[in-house]
């Protein structure tokens, strides 16, 4: 995967591509939860840890870009709110197990922890990775 790629892919997991039909904005990581269709897709987890690896320099630039970091926020943000919290719509409507629950806050927990750390800088994709590597 280059550069380009993983932004259309970041863009269509965060669900803010203009092509609404496109295949990965439906099933992506958002779009997998609003419809929510019963199962937590796993390749949206690793494709988004894949993409945090390609875009791992974008982090350690003095300015980043703005269009990365809003759809790994509103990743981790509107995921959190839909799946996470007792009273967001996933949960509220039975629709999570509680394995389901653990497993998402486990990503999201994964997902948020690469970028933070990234965004640290001193090139420490290693430690960025750390707990999905080990995963």
């Amino acid at each position: 995967m280059d550069k380009a790629e993983a932004l259309f892919l970041l863009k269509c997991h965060a669900f803010v591509h203009e092509d609404l039909e496109h295949e990965k904005m439906q099933h992506g990581f958002l779009g997998m939860l609003r419809p929510f269709r019963g199962e937590l897709d796993e390749r949206n987890f690793h494709e988004l840890m894949n993409i945090i690896e390609v875009l791992a320099k974008e982090f350690e630039k003095p300015q980043v870009n703005r269009e990365i970091l809003a759809c790994f926020w509103s990743i981790c943000q509107l995921a959190r709110a839909w799946a996470l919290y007792p009273d967001g719509m996933l949960q509220r409507n039975g629709l999570l197990s509680k394995e389901q629950v653990e497993l998402m806050e486990e990503w999201l927990d994964m997902i948020s922890y690469a970028v933070m750390i990234l965004l640290e800088g001193d090139g420490q994709l290693d430690e960025a990775l750390w707990g999905y590597r080990n995963y």
